[in-house]
Protein backbone atom coordinates (compact mmCIF):
# COMPACT_ATOMS: atom_id res chain seq x y z
CA UNK A 1 0.00 0.00 0.00
CA UNK A 2 1.17 3.58 -0.11
CA UNK A 3 2.82 5.20 2.68
CA UNK A 4 0.32 6.36 5.32
CA UNK A 5 0.23 9.71 7.07
CA UNK A 6 2.40 8.45 9.64
CA UNK A 7 5.65 7.25 7.59
CA UNK A 8 7.69 9.59 5.54
CA UNK A 9 7.83 9.12 1.50
CA UNK A 10 10.47 6.68 1.09
CA UNK A 11 13.15 8.65 -0.56
CA UNK A 12 13.91 5.85 -3.12
CA UNK A 13 10.78 6.28 -4.53
CA UNK A 14 11.79 10.00 -5.44
CA UNK A 15 14.86 8.20 -7.17
CA UNK A 16 12.16 6.99 -9.65
CA UNK A 17 12.02 10.89 -10.80
CA UNK A 18 15.25 11.45 -10.86
CA UNK A 19 16.25 8.36 -12.78
CA UNK A 20 13.60 9.26 -15.11
CA UNK A 21 14.98 13.13 -15.60
CA UNK A 22 18.14 11.67 -16.83
CA UNK A 23 16.82 9.00 -18.11
CA UNK A 24 15.11 10.90 -20.30
CA UNK A 25 17.66 11.50 -22.71
CA UNK A 26 17.91 7.62 -23.09
CA UNK A 27 14.04 8.51 -24.14
CA UNK A 28 14.62 10.41 -27.01
CA UNK A 29 17.04 8.54 -28.81
CA UNK A 30 14.82 5.17 -28.59
CA UNK A 31 11.31 6.92 -29.04
CA UNK A 32 11.96 10.60 -30.14
CA UNK A 33 11.01 9.35 -33.77
CA UNK A 34 7.55 8.28 -32.43
CA UNK A 35 7.07 11.45 -30.65
CA UNK A 36 8.10 14.24 -33.25
CA UNK A 37 6.10 11.87 -36.07
CA UNK A 38 2.80 12.27 -33.55
CA UNK A 39 0.17 13.20 -36.07
CA UNK A 40 -1.22 17.18 -36.10
CA UNK A 41 -0.08 19.97 -36.40
CA UNK A 42 -0.73 23.33 -35.05
CA UNK A 43 -1.29 25.38 -37.80
CA UNK A 44 -4.36 26.90 -37.15
CA UNK A 45 -5.44 29.01 -33.46
CA UNK A 46 -8.33 26.56 -32.94
CA UNK A 47 -5.85 23.09 -33.39
CA UNK A 48 -3.47 24.45 -31.08
CA UNK A 49 -5.22 23.45 -27.77
CA UNK A 50 -5.68 19.76 -29.66
CA UNK A 51 -2.37 19.34 -30.93
CA UNK A 52 -0.45 20.47 -27.32
CA UNK A 53 -3.46 18.05 -25.82
CA UNK A 54 -2.90 15.49 -27.93
CA UNK A 55 0.82 15.21 -26.98
CA UNK A 56 0.40 15.62 -23.66
CA UNK A 57 -2.11 12.57 -23.94
CA UNK A 58 0.51 10.60 -25.82
CA UNK A 59 2.95 10.76 -22.27
CA UNK A 60 0.41 10.51 -20.04
CA UNK A 61 -0.43 7.41 -21.41
CA UNK A 62 3.12 6.07 -21.43
CA UNK A 63 3.42 7.02 -17.95
CA UNK A 64 0.40 5.02 -17.28
CA UNK A 65 1.89 1.95 -18.53
CA UNK A 66 4.96 2.38 -16.42
CA UNK A 67 2.41 2.93 -13.52
CA UNK A 68 0.73 0.04 -14.09
CA UNK A 69 4.12 -2.37 -14.68
CA UNK A 70 5.47 -1.09 -11.81
CA UNK A 71 2.02 -2.55 -9.57
CA UNK A 72 2.37 -5.80 -11.47
CA UNK A 73 6.28 -6.07 -10.46
CA UNK A 74 5.16 -4.55 -7.14
CA UNK A 75 2.82 -7.69 -6.72
CA UNK A 76 5.64 -9.83 -7.06
CA UNK A 77 8.00 -8.20 -5.11
CA UNK A 78 5.28 -7.83 -2.11
CA UNK A 79 4.89 -11.58 -2.16
CA UNK A 80 8.43 -12.19 -1.44
CA UNK A 81 8.68 -9.89 1.11
CA UNK A 82 5.68 -11.78 3.10
CA UNK A 83 8.02 -14.50 2.37
CA UNK A 84 10.78 -13.23 4.46
CA UNK A 85 12.96 -12.64 1.76
CA UNK A 86 12.66 -8.08 2.29
CA UNK A 87 16.60 -7.89 2.44
CA UNK A 88 17.29 -10.37 -0.01
CA UNK A 89 15.06 -8.46 -2.90
CA UNK A 90 17.05 -4.91 -2.15
CA UNK A 91 20.39 -7.09 -3.01
CA UNK A 92 18.87 -8.80 -5.61
CA UNK A 93 17.26 -5.60 -7.32
CA UNK A 94 20.53 -3.74 -7.27
CA UNK A 95 22.11 -6.71 -8.64
CA UNK A 96 19.78 -7.28 -11.37
CA UNK A 97 19.86 -3.57 -12.28
CA UNK A 98 23.80 -4.18 -12.87
CA UNK A 99 23.28 -6.74 -14.84
CA UNK A 100 21.07 -4.74 -17.17
CA UNK A 101 23.48 -2.02 -17.22
CA UNK A 102 26.27 -4.47 -18.28
CA UNK A 103 24.13 -6.40 -20.91
CA UNK A 104 24.42 -3.92 -23.70
CA UNK A 105 20.63 -2.79 -25.39
CA UNK A 106 21.49 -4.49 -28.77
CA UNK A 107 20.59 -7.66 -27.16
CA UNK A 108 17.04 -7.14 -26.17
CA UNK A 109 16.07 -8.58 -29.52
CA UNK A 110 17.69 -11.82 -28.30
CA UNK A 111 15.81 -11.60 -24.99
CA UNK A 112 12.49 -10.98 -26.81
CA UNK A 113 13.59 -14.47 -29.22
CA UNK A 114 14.43 -16.18 -26.03
CA UNK A 115 11.18 -15.45 -23.99
CA UNK A 116 8.88 -16.74 -27.33
CA UNK A 117 7.71 -12.73 -27.64
CA UNK A 118 8.25 -11.94 -31.02
CA UNK A 119 4.52 -13.00 -31.99
CA UNK A 120 3.27 -10.76 -28.99
CA UNK A 121 5.53 -8.00 -30.10
CA UNK A 122 4.36 -8.22 -33.35
CA UNK A 123 0.80 -7.76 -32.75
CA UNK A 124 1.93 -4.41 -30.26
CA UNK A 125 3.65 -3.19 -32.99
CA UNK A 126 0.75 -3.44 -35.90
CA UNK A 127 -1.71 -2.31 -32.99
CA UNK A 128 0.40 0.41 -31.86
CA UNK A 129 0.49 1.58 -36.04
CA UNK A 130 -3.00 1.27 -36.82
CA UNK A 131 -3.91 3.83 -33.69
CA UNK A 132 -0.75 6.09 -34.47
CA UNK A 133 -2.24 7.11 -37.80
CA UNK A 134 -5.73 7.74 -36.20
CA UNK A 135 -6.71 11.44 -35.32
CA UNK A 136 -8.85 11.27 -32.51
CA UNK A 137 -7.23 12.41 -29.29
CA UNK A 138 -8.01 8.98 -27.15
CA UNK A 139 -6.09 7.21 -29.74
CA UNK A 140 -3.44 9.39 -29.09
CA UNK A 141 -3.24 8.44 -25.17
CA UNK A 142 -3.62 4.65 -26.82
CA UNK A 143 -0.52 5.11 -28.46
CA UNK A 144 1.04 6.11 -25.62
CA UNK A 145 0.05 3.28 -23.38
CA UNK A 146 1.47 0.96 -26.41
CA UNK A 147 4.55 2.69 -26.76
CA UNK A 148 4.84 2.02 -22.91
CA UNK A 149 5.15 -1.74 -23.47
CA UNK A 150 8.18 -1.63 -26.20
CA UNK A 151 11.29 -3.25 -25.38
CA UNK A 152 13.26 -0.66 -23.67
CA UNK A 153 16.62 -0.77 -21.16
CA UNK A 154 15.74 2.19 -19.44
CA UNK A 155 12.55 0.91 -18.73
CA UNK A 156 13.46 -2.20 -17.67
CA UNK A 157 16.25 -1.12 -14.97
CA UNK A 158 13.33 1.23 -13.41
CA UNK A 159 10.78 -1.87 -13.34
CA UNK A 160 14.15 -3.96 -11.47
CA UNK A 161 14.08 -1.09 -9.31
CA UNK A 162 10.60 -1.65 -8.19
CA UNK A 163 11.11 -5.20 -6.62
CA UNK A 164 12.47 -3.69 -3.45
CA UNK A 165 9.89 -0.30 -3.21
CA UNK A 166 7.58 -0.20 -0.64
CA UNK A 167 4.23 -2.73 -1.34
CA UNK A 168 2.40 -2.34 -4.51
CA UNK A 169 1.37 1.37 -4.21
CA UNK A 170 4.71 2.17 -3.85
CA UNK A 171 5.75 0.29 -6.62
CA UNK A 172 3.59 1.60 -8.86
CA UNK A 173 4.26 5.09 -6.79
CA UNK A 174 8.30 4.48 -8.48
CA UNK A 175 7.08 3.97 -11.78
CA UNK A 176 4.84 6.96 -12.02
CA UNK A 177 7.38 9.54 -10.58
CA UNK A 178 10.06 7.52 -13.24
CA UNK A 179 7.35 8.27 -15.76
CA UNK A 180 7.02 12.05 -14.63
CA UNK A 181 10.86 12.56 -14.54
CA UNK A 182 10.62 11.87 -18.48
CA UNK A 183 7.52 14.02 -19.07
CA UNK A 184 9.33 16.78 -19.49
CA UNK A 185 11.87 16.64 -22.32
CA UNK A 186 9.61 13.97 -24.20
CA UNK A 187 6.36 16.54 -24.39
CA UNK A 188 9.14 19.36 -24.66
CA UNK A 189 10.91 17.24 -27.82
CA UNK A 190 7.18 16.43 -29.49
CA UNK A 191 5.92 20.20 -29.07
CA UNK A 192 8.88 21.77 -30.34
CA UNK A 193 10.76 19.52 -32.46
CA UNK A 194 13.91 20.12 -30.56
CA UNK A 195 14.57 20.92 -27.05
CA UNK A 196 18.33 19.64 -26.65
CA UNK A 197 21.20 19.89 -29.04
CA UNK A 198 22.09 15.88 -30.37
CA UNK A 199 25.72 16.72 -28.47
CA UNK A 200 24.12 17.36 -25.18
CA UNK A 201 21.45 13.90 -26.08
CA UNK A 202 24.42 12.08 -26.91
CA UNK A 203 26.33 13.01 -23.44
CA UNK A 204 22.86 12.40 -21.17
CA UNK A 205 22.31 8.94 -23.09
CA UNK A 206 26.28 7.88 -21.91
CA UNK A 207 25.25 8.82 -18.28
CA UNK A 208 22.23 6.93 -18.00
CA UNK A 209 24.71 3.30 -17.29
CA UNK A 210 26.28 5.39 -14.47
CA UNK A 211 23.28 6.90 -13.03
CA UNK A 212 21.86 3.38 -13.10
CA UNK A 213 24.94 1.97 -11.08
CA UNK A 214 24.84 4.03 -8.38
CA UNK A 215 21.10 3.63 -8.01
CA UNK A 216 22.12 -0.17 -7.82
CA UNK A 217 24.37 0.22 -5.12
CA UNK A 218 21.76 2.15 -2.95
CA UNK A 219 19.79 -0.93 -3.19
CA UNK A 220 22.65 -2.98 -2.23
CA UNK A 221 23.25 -1.04 0.24
CA UNK A 222 20.03 -0.66 1.83
CA UNK A 223 19.88 -4.41 1.80
CA UNK A 224 22.46 -4.91 3.51
CA UNK A 225 21.39 -3.27 7.12
CA UNK A 226 24.65 -1.57 7.78
CA UNK A 227 22.84 0.64 10.25
CA UNK A 228 23.09 3.98 8.41
CA UNK A 229 20.11 6.23 8.50
CA UNK A 230 18.54 6.57 5.16
CA UNK A 231 21.47 4.80 2.91
CA UNK A 232 21.47 1.65 4.92
CA UNK A 233 19.38 1.57 8.05
CA UNK A 234 19.13 -1.18 10.25
CA UNK A 235 16.80 -3.78 9.65
CA UNK A 236 14.25 -4.28 12.76
CA UNK A 237 12.00 -7.64 13.15
CA UNK A 238 8.63 -7.05 13.87
CA UNK A 239 6.84 -10.22 15.10
CA UNK A 240 3.39 -11.40 14.81
CA UNK A 241 0.70 -10.19 17.68
CA UNK A 242 -0.74 -13.42 19.49
CA UNK A 243 -4.58 -11.86 17.52
CA UNK A 244 -3.16 -12.09 14.27
CA UNK A 245 -2.10 -15.24 12.09
CA UNK A 246 0.56 -13.04 10.16
CA UNK A 247 4.38 -13.98 9.16
CA UNK A 248 6.39 -11.42 10.98
CA UNK A 249 7.15 -8.54 9.52
CA UNK A 250 11.10 -7.10 8.45
CA UNK A 251 11.42 -2.83 8.21
CA UNK A 252 14.11 -0.34 7.93
CA UNK A 253 14.46 1.65 11.04
CA UNK A 254 15.78 5.06 10.31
Amino acid sequence: MLPNSNTRFPPMLWAGFIFGLLGSFHCVGMCGAIALALPGKPDAADAHWRYVGGRLLYNLGRITTYTLLGGVVGAVGQSLRLAGWQQGLSIASGLLILLLVAVPERHTGRLTAALYLDRPLAWLKQTLAHFFHRKELSALYVTGMLNGLLPCGLVYLALAGTLSAPGVGGAAAYMLLFGLGTLPLMLGLSLTGRLVSLRWRTRMRQAVPYVATVLAVLFILRGLGLGVPYLSPQLVHTAPTANAAQPSTIHYCH
